[in-house]
């Protein structure tokens, strides 16, 4: 992943979609209640699309950094891409 286009960290996703920097937001199935509810509320409210992924191995691996729940996408045309892919998958 290049530089600049994702963020990590719940604090700073937060910042990113009330700055609507983030233009999409993915989350591990097995992220704890609160922060799933903070992020899918922000993500509401600003409007920015969120998806729900596998769990945070699958997040990990996808950055190369471990322990990471959520990731907010920034950079606007991988942020389309992916949330057209994320809907492909999700109709099955």
């Amino acid at each position: 992943m290049r530089a600049g286009k994702i963020t990590v960290g719940e604090e700073s996703i937060v910042k990113d979609i009330q700055s609507k920097r983030a233009k999409l937001v993915l989350v591990a199935a097995d992220t704890g209640k609160q922060t799933k509810k903070k992020l899918n509320d922000k993500c509401s409210y600003y409007q920015i699309p969120i998806f729900e992924v596998d769990d945070r191995q699958t997040i990990s691996q996808a950055i190369g950094k471990s322990g990471r729940v959520a990731i907010a996408v920034t950079e606007k045309g991988f942020a389309k891409k992916m949330q057209s892919l994320l809907e492909e998958i999700n109709r099955g």
